[in-house]
This record gives structure tokens, C-alpha cells and sequence, in this order.
């Protein structure tokens, strides 16, 4: 079941579950007795890379069934999305490893299918979104404690959901999601469920630029670095939200400032972990020019998914730009969160 990507969490009309969202990897957790599957979002098998997830499952009373949730890996009072990524590798003996040393959790929302008689399943998906609810609080019922297994807080009221929205990001809450009531789940489908991000705003340097693809008529995107506790300019990715118009504009704003690489840290044009994108040209600049962006994450020292860019700030100083404006504080609300 898909989500739309709305600016606000929706209230009143239809009737709204609200959960909060995590910042993991979502998966559907399949068991059949003595056999689990661990299937990615896109169809991907994710069961090699958390054995503990899976010997946990195997220890759970129930039999059969199929949860819906998200595999998270807490550390220090948040959630890691790097660590989560760390678990993607190709050795077994590396996962065994770190599946040790940070293990993962599956925080459930949905129950797809259950036990029903002796060694049958029945398939939950065509009932509406409260039985299923329903029928998850029960088998979690007989969960113990101390599994890696947690049962994701939901709620009908607004208020509740726009405080988790506001309170816990420092948690590792990465928004809240909004179930229509009464639906059943609609596999593939994104009209019954929305999901709300919370994005942050951050003042950067903009240390360099690449041009368009058509040529130095127009610019690209902008590359942007933050100062670490070094003092260091290390690079933490781009901005590309500009309207045909404006990148013209940028060309006579930009060139300018032409200099040598002022990034210390993470040089641009190396491999990305999130973008297919590999290009090596670039052009420094002098560390001159500020500007304030809007994201959505930050991880391994990198805007995750790009930036918005929002406005110029030539009321601040580059070297005020430092990383700590958007490295999150350890938060003791996280297990608060996960017993609620």
C-alpha cells in the first residue's frame, strides 16, 4: 500500500488513523511456520541482511502471518538510518557483525494475514483498516517484551499526531502517516493513506556549481557545505529547484566568485550513495555566498534526498554555517514513543 506526499496532515472528512513515520526501510514480514521472508517495499528480498529479525520472528507464538511495519535500528536514543544502510552488504560475516553490535527492530503498523485453525492462515487484507488494527494489538498481545518487535502508536485524534509531528523528529520521527478508516488495504494503490514529512531549514555556503546540460548559458545546480567543528567547509550536497528562468540568473550571480575548491571534506564529484549522477565537472567558488535551503534528512553528513532552495542570506556570515544545525540531539523520547 503506497502513500501520497501532502504539505499537511489532513483532519475531519472521510475519518483519519494517524501513525508516525519512521525512518527505516519499509517491509512485509512473511512467516510459515519454521520459514520467514523478509520482502522489501520493491519486491526485494531483505531477509540475509537481519538474522536477528528473523530469529526473533521465529520465536514469536505466533505460527503464520504477514506484518507490514519498518525495520529501524536504534542507537543512542534515535534512529539510524546510517547504520541501517550498513546492513546492505555483501558479506555474511559483516551483517552477523553489526547484526550484534546494532541490532535491528520491526516497528509493525498493518496485519495482512493471521493464524485461523489448525495450521491455517486467512488473508486480512480485504477488512477495514480498525479490524486490522484490531486483529495486530491482539497478536502483539503475546509478544514478549523483550523482542525486537514493537507496535507502532496509532491514534484518531489530530492533536495527538500534529504533537508527535512537532515533538519527537529529534527522535528519528520522519512525519506522520494518515490511514482513511474503513478502507481495506489497497496494495499498490495511493488514495487511502498519506504521508506527511517534516522538513527543516538550513543556512549554507555555496562552494560551487555545476552548469546545465546544455551548456554555460545556464546553471544546473549549486553546491552547498557546511563548517564542522574544525572549522572545515565539507561538502553535503546540492540544490537544483530553479526555474528556467532563474538559472540564466545564476550564471551572472555565480561566475563571479569563480575560485579554487574551498571544500575541505568530501570533495564534490566522488561516488553518491543516493544519486546515479557521477560527474566530476564542477566549478569552486569562493566561500562567499549563503544561502538557506529546506530538507528532509540528513545523514553521513550529506542532505539525503537534495534541498529546496528557499532564498539568499546576505545577512549572515559563511562562516556561521556550521553542521551542528542539523545534527539532531539524542532523544529519551524514542522509547516513550515506542511503549505508547
Amino acid at each position: 500500500m503506497e502513500a501520497q506526499r501532502k504539505e499537511k496532515i489532513p483532519q475531519g472528512g472521510d475519518g483519519w488513523q494517524y501513525e508516525p513515520k519512521w525512518d527505516g526501510f519499509r517491509a512485509l514480514v512473511f512467516r510459515d511456520r519454521d520459514q520467514v521472508a523478509i520482502q522489501s517495499k520493491a519486491g526485494q528480498p531483505l531477509h540475509r541482511y537481519f538474522p536477528e529479525v528473523i530469529e526473533a520472528t521465529l520465536a514469536l507464538p505466533a505460527k503464520r502471518f504477514v506484518l507490514d511495519g519498518e525495520l529501524v535500528i536504534p542507537v543512542k536514543g534515535r534512529l539510524s538510518f546510517d547504520d541501517l544502510l550498513q546492513r546492505i552488504h555483501p558479506a555474511a560475516s559483516r551483517i552477523e557483525k553489526l547484526a550484534q553490535q546494532t541490532s535491528a527492530q520491526l516497528l509493525a503498523f498493518d496485519l495482512l494475514a493471521e493464524p485461523y485453525g489448525r495450521g491455517r492462515v486467512r488473508s486480512l487484507a480485504g477488512q477495514p483498516l480498525e479490524e486490522r488494527r484490531e486483529r495486530l494489538e491482539e497478536l502483539f498481545a503475546s509478544v514478549p517484551s523483550s523482542a525486537p518487535f514493537h507496535l507502532t502508536p496509532a491514534t484518531t485524534d489530530f492533536d495527538i499526531a500534529s504533537e508527535w509531528f512537532r515533538k519527537w523528529a529529534s527522535a528519528g520521527l520522519d512525519g506522520v502517516m494518515a490511514k482513511r478508516l474503513g478502507i481495506p488495504y489497497r496494495s499498490g494503490e495511493r488514495d487511502g493513506m498519506v504521508k506527511v514529512k517534516r522538513f527543516r531549514e538550513a543556512d549554507c555556503v555555496v562552494g560551487g556549481f555545476r552548469y546545465s546540460s546544455n551548456g554555460k548559458k545556464s546553471i544546473g545546480a549549486i553546491l552547498l557545505g557546511l563548517y564542522d567543528s574544525e572549522g572545515r567547509l565539507v561538502f553535503t550536497g546540492h540544490s537544483s529547484t530553479f526555474t528556467a528562468a532563474e538559472r540564466k540568473e545564476l550564471v551572472s550571480v555565480l561566475e563571479p566568485l569563480k575560485g579554487r575548491n574551498a571544500f575541505e571534506v568530501r570533495v564534490p564529484g566522488g561516488p553518491s550513495r543516493w544519486a546515479s549522477e557521477r560527474s566530476s565537472e564542477w566549478v569552486p567558488l569562493q566561500p562567499k555566498l549563503v544561502c538557506e535551503v529546506r530538507y528532509d534528512a540528513f545523514t553521513q553528513a550529506r542532505f539525503r534526498h537534495g534541498t529546496k532552495f528557499v532564498r539568499w542570506r546576505p545577512d549572515k556570515s559563511p562562516r556561521s554555517c556550521t553542521i551542528d544545525q542539523v545534527t539532531a540531539e539524542a532523544s529519551p523520547a524514542l522509547g516513550t514513543l515506542l511503549r505508547a
